[in-house]
Order: structure tokens, then C-alpha cells, then sequence
């Protein structure tokens, strides 16, 4: 079992799962899509097919997907910006000027040989453009050399450093770090934050605003800042694996390079910081969710909950990585919302199906955590535990509760949930309600899929002569 200090059971955890896609090479985070495009981006962005006359290298529009090309490179290239001239808003119109400029050019010219390296020479140009166009930052310009090289996962952890100012208000320092290490939308981030997406935008644009008036410049720290940015930081990574699995919207169930690249910043953070309980607890907790990533979704990429996945497919390598470090963190003497999210993992991880898992460790932990954080998903995850412990009714009673929450009035996952307890106590019609609920709210497509044929299923049940 997983004992905390002064005798307390941690339990396991139903978080929402995250994934990754199984890669060959060295290990998690360390050949995949973002930390690998060096080697790959030249095949996999090679010239997508050509059309108009033979030789011209004219691209149509519809044969260059520009936005997801531009989705994941636009990141990248805004974090060697903002690295080498501590400027985000600057550096993010600067990024937006190449973007502009490639969706003419590259119709008209052809499809470049590097993408990447395209981008970073005509964002660089336009930053030192405006470097040179304002007389107090000319001494910036003498320290500024072009890089073409993939940043690497340590150059993301300084840009997610960086970012983490305290300066700024943490909400904020986290939503800006998320659009310039993850390349997450406004939106995504607003779906994360639980609150509304005009909101997170005026929060991101005062962020930039701040730093902006108040001349700050975005520096690596020294180890002795470090300390002051590490929760913010920490709660940067988690979000961003986050959305690796489920993916908040779009065709695919996964994001395995957002999961894997977290991973892979987390490995560098933890390599900084090897004796901080809750740096050990945090990695434990995404190798322990990135362990079921080859079961949670079907050939077709369809989803599989919990409950149906083939644990042989559970990723054993990680579970006992994972599971190693989060005893070195418990041994610690402190324990934090991570390492219990991470013991939550541990305990399914040992279970050999749903009907042995113990649920009574799994809600005890959610209590504790529901202690620390005043956060209506845990609370969510909380009432399935309860209800398999106690029942379904008394999972729903604690539903009512958390429907007053203003964000749970239009999230997806509350109806899911109150569907899948109304489906245990046999209210089948009150079940395809809240399935469909559910799915007109969600803009992940293989998680609307589940929930109309879960609902579809119970009203073929649910009719008259039906077995």
C-alpha cells in the first residue's frame, strides 16, 4: 500500500487520462514529435504536393495544412524569441509577421526544405526590425545572434523559467507560459482555467501589458530565483500534459508529442531540482497516467474508459519509474497535491480490474486532496469514488452539490458523470439525457463519439420487448 507520513493511506486516483503514443528510440520524451523535428522535419513537411505547371514549385492551398504546420512550429520558434531578446510581445508579433509572410510565399514558391528554419530567419528579421526601431533597447541588439537550431528540451524549461516571473500575478505568468512553451490557444488555456475565453485573453494581454510597461526583462534565473518560480512552473507542465490526453478538442483522442514534451521538461526540472518531494511527485504522476496511454484508445482511435481498457497494454516500465519516485518523494516528509494524484495512479496501477480496485483508499485520497485544493474536477472524480463505495445515489448527492459551481453548469465532464451514475442506478432515460448533454458540449470528437453511442446503446436498451 501507500503510506504518507504519520500513518495516513494515500489511495489511487481517477483523473481524467492522459496519453502519449509509443515511439522507438531512447525512452519517453526523447524521440517525438517536438523533440525530434530536427531529424524529421525535412520528410515530414517535404513538399506536399505540388500543382500548376510542372517545375514551378507552386503550391495550391488546399495542399499545405498551414494551420497545423503553423500550430507547431509558431511555438517554437516565439520561444528562441523570446530567450535571446526578453521580449514576448514584441516577439510575438514578430512570429506573426513570418507566419503572415509564409502563407503568401510558400503558395507562391514552394513548399522550403526546413520549415523551422524558414520561420526563425524571418521572425529574427522582424524582431531586430523593431530592436533597432526603439533607441532604449540598441543594446540588446549587439547580444542577439539568429539561431536555426531546435531548441532543446533545456531551452524550453529556461523559456517555462523565464515566463514564471514574480513579477507577474501567477494565473497570469501561467497562461502566457502556456501559449509560448505549449502552443496552446486562448481557448485551450481558457478550458483548463475553468473560466470563460474572453477572460483568459484580457489575463494573457495584461500579462504581456505588465511586462511591457514595466521594462522587465525575461531572464534565466539563477538557483537562487528558482525556488520563488517553481509552482507556477510546475502547474504550467501539469497543464500542458493535460491536454496531451484527453485532448481538450480536434479529431484525436491524444496529443502524445504535448504529453511526451512535458515528460521531457519535467525529466530537465527534475534533474535542477532532484530533492524537491513535489518535482518527484509531479513526474511520478504523468508516468503513471503516461503508462496506460497504449490502452486508452482503439485501432480506430476511439475511446476506451477505464473500466474496458486491457491492462497487459499498461506500460509496466513506466509504472515502476514512476512508482520508485514517488516513494522517494513520500520518504520526504512533505506530501502535496501532486504525490497524491501520483499515489491515486499507483493504486490503479496495481489493481488488476476495476471490480479490485480500492475504491475506499481512492476516496479517502480525493478527501485529502479536496482539502488542499478548492477544485470542482476533483470533486468530480471524488463522486465516482464515493459512488463506488457507497453507491450510485449517494455519488449523485454529492453531483447536486457540485452543479452549483458556475464552471460545472456547462462542462462536459459533470454530465458525463451524472450519465454514468444515472446508467448504475438504472435511470436510463435521465443517463441518455446527460450523454447527450454531454456531448454537445465537449469539442473533443472522439469523446462526443463515446458519449452519443453510449447514449444510442441505452435507448435500444431502454425500449419496450428490449433484453
Amino acid at each position: 500500500g501507500w503510506s504518507i507520513p504519520g500513518g495516513q493511506r494515500i489511495p489511487g486516483r481517477l483523473l481524467g487520462h492522459r496519453c502519449g503514443v509509443r515511439r522507438k528510440g531512447t525512452g519517453i520524451g526523447r524521440d517525438c514529435l517536438r523533440c525530434s523535428r530536427p531529424r524529421r522535419q525535412a520528410a515530414q513537411y517535404a513538399h506536399p504536393g505540388k500543382t500548376g505547371n510542372a517545375g514551378s514549385g507552386a503550391l495550391s492551398n488546399q495542399s499545405i495544412d498551414f494551420q497545423s504546420v503553423f500550430k507547431e512550429l509558431a511555438p517554437r520558434v516565439l520561444g528562441v524569441l523570446v530567450r535571446k531578446y526578453g521580449d514576448f510581445a514584441d516577439a510575438e508579433d514578430s512570429v506573426q509577421d513570418a507566419l503572415i509572410a509564409a502563407s503568401y510565399q510558400w503558395i507562391r514558391d514552394g513548399w522550403p526544405e526546413n520549415p523551422y528554419g524558414w520561420l526563425l530567419t524571418v521572425a529574427s528579421r522582424k524582431m531586430i526590425d523593431r530592436v533597432r526601431s526603439d533607441v532604449a533597447r540598441k543594446r540588446r541588439e549587439l547580444s542577439v545572434a539568429v539561431e536555426l537550431e531546435e531548441p532543446e528540451s533545456k531551452d524550453s524549461l529556461d523559456l517555462l523559467l523565464m515566463c514564471c516571473h514574480p513579477a507577474i500575478s501567477q494565473s497570469s505568468a501561467i497562461a502566457l507560459t502556456l501559449r509560448a512553451v505549449a502552443g496552446l490557444s486562448t481557448e485551450q488555456i481558457a478550458r483548463a482555467f475553468l473560466v470563460p475565453g474572453k477572460t483568459m485573453s484580457q489575463r494573457i494581454s495584461r500579462a504581456k501589458k505588465s511586462i511591457k510597461e514595466s521594462g522587465l526583462e525575461l531572464q534565466v534565473p539563477q538557483k537562487a530565483q528558482r525556488k520563488e518560480r517553481l509552482a507556477a512552473a510546475m502547474h504550467v507542465l501539469y497543464l500542458m500534459f493535460n491536454e496531451g490526453y484527453p485532448s481538450s478538442n480536434g479529431a484525436s483522442l491524444q496529443r502524445p508529442d504535448l504529453a511526451e514534451e512535458a515528460i521531457s521538461i519535467m525529466r530537465k526540472l527534475h534533474e535542477l531540482e532532484p530533492g524537491h518531494p513535489e518535482v518527484k511527485g509531479l513526474l511520478a504522476l504523468m508516468l503513471l497516467s503516461h503508462s496506460r496511454r497504449f490502452a486508452r484508445a482503439g485501432g480506430r482511435g476511439e475511446l476506451i474508459p477505464l473500466n474496458e481498457q486491457n491492462r497487459a497494454l499498461w506500460d509496466q516500465e513506466n509504472i515502476l519509474e514512476g512508482a520508485t519516485l514517488l516513494k522517494e518523494a513520500l520518504i520526504k516528509g512533505y506530501v502535496g497535491s501532486y504525490q497524491i494524484q501520483a499515489a491515486i495512479h499507483a493504486v490503479h496501477s496495481e489493481a488488476k480490474d476495476t471490480a479490485t480496485t480500492d475504491w475506499t483508499q481512492i476516496l479517502g485520497l480525493y478527501r485529502m486532496l479536496m482539502k488542499m485544493e478548492n477544485n470542482p474536477m476533483v470533486s468530480l472524480n471524488a463522486a465516482i469514488a464515493q459512488a463506488m463505495v457507497e453507491g450510485p445515489i449517494s455519488g449523485l448527492a454529492s453531483l447536486r452539490e457540485i452543479g452549483n459551481h458556475p464552471s460545472m453548469k456547462s462542462h462536459y465532464r459533470f454530465f458525463a458523470i451524472r450519465g454514468h451514475l444515472h446508467e448504475m442506478t438504472g435511470e436510463y432515460q435521465k443517463a441518455i439525457h446527460d450523454f447527450l448533454a454531454a456531448a454537445r458540449r465537449t469539442d473533443s470528437l472522439p469523446e462526443r463519439n463515446y458519449l452519443n453511442r453510449k447514449s444510442a446503446r441505452l435507448n435500444e436498451q431502454s425500449r419496450p420487448g428490449t433484453t
